[in-house]
Parts: C-alpha cells; structure tokens; sequence
C-alpha cells in the first residue's frame, strides 16, 4: 500500500468494521478480511516467466485509488499462488514505494516496468505499530508500472529475481 493511502484504508477500515457488523456474523473465513463486502477486486492471472520456469498465479487487481490504498491490509493468509497486482497508468517514480501499515502477513513485493521486467524485489514485513507514521517504506529503487505482491519467499523459492518476466496480458480490460 502506497504511503499517502493511510486516511482512506482508515476510512476503508472503520466502513467495513461497519459492514462486517451489518452481515450479521456471516462466515468471516469466506473473505479472510471481510473486505470483499467493501470493496471489489477483480481477478486474473499472470505468469511469471524466469530461465527456467512458467509460473502461473491468480491475482486481485488494484486499480482504483481505493483498491491500491486498500491492498492487503488485514488480510491473514494468501494462497501459495496468489497475490495483488497493482496497476498504474503512468510510470511511478523509483522513490515512490509501498509500506505495510495493518497489513499482517510478511510479503514479496516485485515491481514491474511497462514491458513487463521485473526491476526489483523487496520482502516486506508487516509493521506492528497502529501509528501508520511508524511503518517503514520499501521504496521501489526503480520506475514502474505495476507492483506485484506475494506472500514471502515466494520469488525465493521459484528463482524468481529482477530480469524475469510477467505476462500481464490476462489483466486487459
């Protein structure tokens, strides 16, 4: 999530305390978070493409300002070949970057330029503070156009490391 996103993932926050409320006590484990009832992702797939491998993935796509401040915030698993792609439609700067503020599980984060290459890799672990202001950034350290989150270890134990490839065709609106 980026940094300047913390007023409205709060916002996001309380309205989906809120509607979790509103549902009555339905099945949290449906939804991990209760998100889903907030705010829509879409999904797709994507393929990691290294020397040696194809690696396919579902991901939710962020979009919208809301989704991007959302991310995974909350979330308390992700699936061994899911993630978050987030999709911008102009190139970020390599200063810009993501933090971790109540996100709760340890993520990979790759980020992407506009073909496609994998121009850098962080591990990023959640931030235990509930001030947003005491949460690190993991700056980029490269321009991109999409940044791609997994759980941790994951690029490490599929060889995935900057160079390599995402197809990112399935995204397409």
């Amino acid at each position: 999530m980026t940094r300047r996103a913390g007023r409205i993932a709060a916002a996001l926050l309380a309205l989906a305390g809120v509607a979790a409320c509103d549902r009555g006590g339905g099945d949290a484990a449906a939804t991990d978070s209760g998100f889903a009832s907030v705010l829509h992702f879409d999904t797709a797939r994507v393929r990691l493409v290294t020397a040696a491998d194809t690696i396919p993935l579902t991901v939710e796509l962020a979009r919208t300002d809301e989704q991007k401040q959302l991310g995974l915030m909350e979330r308390r698993a992700l699936g061994e070949r899911a993630g978050m792609l987030f999709l911008y439609g102009t190139t970020q700067s390599d200063s810009s970057g993501f933090w971790m503020y109540r996100t709760r599980i340890p993520l990979d984060i790759a980020f992407i330029d506009s073909t496609g290459t994998i121009r850098t890799i962080h591990t990023m672990q959640p931030c235990v503070s509930d001030l947003s202001g005491a949460c690190p950034t993991y700056v980029a350290g490269a321009r991109y156009r999409a940044a791609l989150e997994v759980n941790a270890g994951f690029f490490a134990r599929h060889r995935v490391q900057p160079g390599h490839r995402v197809l990112l065709a399935d995204t397409a609106r």
